[in-house]
């Protein structure tokens, strides 16, 4: 696990909480982007805190550096719209507040390590509406779609409209196993990489909305 902030004491912070935990370990810190990406790809950590309002480089674009590398929660005091999906289409599997409790980061941290996603219920608010107010959102990587069984596009929906996957399972009367199953399938026809890029990809697509 990497921390990259411009300030010392929350990146103090973020270690501390981290480290309180047995399985966690702070491989480095990164004052800015571009040493948060040197950082990356020197200790290619599992996760990586990444600020957005760094010097240099911001935390948007050393994202879109090191996604491929490490998986990314995105912690900010700045709840914008052009932040939240600038973050998450730049490659960010998480984005938390900073104000948002130590366990709340925890458990970010644990579910993006395990290659989930994870999104505060305000984020994901904000980037259904961010499609909503697209007139016509843009047909991308529909022939992908189409090589989707039905059942897969039925989950790629639910995954769209911020269900889990115990709650996809209840709504369409299958197990949970079954449904995880569905969402790695997918993810592998469509080349994605995480929930948060399925989510955009529906939007993008109008299968969502």
């Amino acid at each position: 696990m990497a921390v990259a902030d411009d300030q010392a004491l929350v990146r103090t912070g973020f270690r501390m909480i981290v480290q309180s935990q047995p399985d966690m370990e702070v491989v480095g810190e990164a004052a800015d982007g571009k040493e948060a990406i040197d950082l990356v790809r020197r200790e290619r950590p599992d996760v990586v805190l990444m600020d957005i309002r760094m010097p240099h480089v911001d935390g948007i674009q050393a994202t879109r550096e090191v996604a491929g590398i490490a998986r990314v929660v995105i912690l900010t005091t700045f709840e914008l719209d052009e932040y939240v999906f600038d973050a998450l289409a730049a490659g960010a599997s998480a984005f938390l507040l900073k104000a948002a409790p130590p366990e709340d980061l925890i458990k970010a941290i644990r579910v993006v390590a395990q290659g989930e996603a994870l999104l505060a219920p305000s984020v994901t608010k904000r980037l259904i509406e961010e499609f909503a107010r697209r007139p016509e959102p843009p047909a991308r990587r529909v022939k992908d779609l189409e090589t989707l069984t039905d059942r897969e596009r039925e989950v790629l929906t639910e995954v769209a409209r911020g269900f889990s996957n115990a709650e996809i399972a209840g709504r369409l009367h299958v197990s949970e196993t079954t449904v995880k199953t569905h969402v790695a399938h997918l993810l592998d026809k469509l080349q994605l990489r995480d929930r948060v890029q399925a989510v955009i990809l529906a939007y993008e697509s109008g299968l969502a909305g």
